[in-house]
C-alpha cells in the first residue's frame, strides 16, 4: 500500500493536478478571508470554511478523476493486479494519496486563525473543529468521486459524473423541499432509489442479473412496507434526504458544535465508498 501511496502522491505533484487543487483552495481561502475576516473585521474563520466548501464541486472530481479510470484506460491496472497486492491495498493507497493532498491544504489553512489572532480574539477550538469538519467532508467526497472513477475508463466521464454527484449532494437539502411529501411521492422516490442502486450494483459486478437482484432487495421490501403502512411514508423520503445531506452536516461544525454523529457519518461514507471501489476492482481483476 505504501508503494502505491508514494507513487500516486508523487504523480499529483509531478503533474498539475495537485498544484491546481491547492491553488484553487488557497485562492478561495484568501478571497473569503479578506471579505469575511479583514473587511468585515470578524475573527470567525469557520465562516470562511463554510463558504469555500463550494469549491469541492470543482476540485474534488478533478483530483479523483484519474485515480482508477486512468489505470483502466492505459491498462496499467493489469500490472497492479499482477503484483502481490490486494485490491484493498491499491484502493487505500490511491485514496490516502488524495486525502494527503487535501490534508496539506488543511495544514496550511490552519495558520490562518493564528494570523487572525493578531487582529482580534479567535475561538481556536471552534476554528479547528470546523477545519476538521472541512477535512472530513472533503475526504468523504473524495471517496465518492474515486468510486465514480472506478466505473469508467474515461477521465472526462469520471470528472463529469463526480461533479454531478457532488452538485446533487450540495443541493440535496434544497432538492428535498421539491419532493412531494405525500405517501405516494415518497414511495415512488424509494422505487427510483432502488432502481439506481440496482444499476450501480450491476455496473460494479458487470452482471445485469445481479443488478436486478440488488434493485429487488430495495424495491420489494419497500412495496410490502407501503402496502402494510402507507401512512408512514408521508414525508418520509424528504426527511431522510435532509438527514443524509452531506454538506449540511458540516454546518454544525461551523456553528461551533463538535458533532460526533457527523464525524461518524463522514467516516461511514468513506468506508462505504472505499468498499464499493474495492469491489469494483476485485470484479475487474477476476473478469
Amino acid at each position: 500500500m505504501s508503494a502505491v501511496f508514494k507513487r500516486e502522491l508523487r504523480s499529483y505533484f509531478n503533474s498539475m493536478t495537485g498544484w491546481i487543487f491547492l491553488a484553487v483552495i488557497f485562492v478561495f481561502t484568501g478571497v473569503f478571508t479578506t471579505a469575511i475576516n479583514l473587511l468585515s473585521q470578524s475573527a470567525s474563520f469557520e465562516y470562511v470554511l463554510s463558504q469555500i466548501t463550494i469549491v469541492f464541486m470543482l476540485i474534488v472530481p478533478i483530483l479523483a478523476m484519474r485515480s482508477i479510470a486512468e489505470e483502466r484506460r492505459s491498462r496499467t491496472d493489469q500490472l497492479l493486479y499482477s503484483l502481490p497486492l490486494r485490491a484493498v491495498d491499491i484502493v487505500l493507497g490511491k485514496y490516502l494519496s488524495m486525502v494527503a493532498v487535501l490534508f496539506i491544504s488543511c495544514v496550511a489553512m490552519g495558520f490562518v486563525p493564528v494570523l487572525l489572532s493578531l487582529y482580534g480574539i479567535v475561538r481556536y477550538a471552534s476554528c479547528y473543529a470546523a477545519l476538521l469538519g472541512f477535512f472530513l467532508l472533503g475526504s468523504a467526497l473524495i471517496a465518492i468521486c474515486m468510486f465514480m472513477s472506478s466505473l469508467t475508463e474515461s477521465q472526462i466521464i469520471a470528472a463529469v459524473t463526480g461533479f454531478g454527484v457532488v452538485l446533487a449532494l450540495y443541493l440535496m437539502n434544497g432538492l428535498s423541499s421539491l419532493i412531494p411529501t405525500s405517501a405516494l411521492g415518497s414511495f415512488v422516490s424509494f422505487l427510483i432509489v432502488g432502481a439506481v442502486f440496482g444499476l450501480i450494483v450491476g455496473a460494479i459486478m458487470r452482471a445485469p442479473a445481479v443488478g436486478v437482484i440488488g434493485a429487488g432487495i430495495v424495491i420489494i421490501p419497500t412495496c410490502i412496507f407501503y402496502i402494510a403502512k402507507k401512512d408512514a411514508f408521508a414525508g418520509l423520503f424528504p426527511k431522510l434526504v435532509s438527514y443524509l445531506a452531506v454538506f449540511d452536516r458540516f454546518d454544525t461544525f461551523v456553528s461551533g458544535i463538535f458533532d460526533m454523529t457527523a464525524v461518524v457519518y463522514y467516516l461511514s461514507i468513506i468506508v462505504f465508498f472505499v468498499f464499493l471501489t474495492v469491489q469494483s476492482l476485485e470484479k475487474r481483476r477476476w473478469s
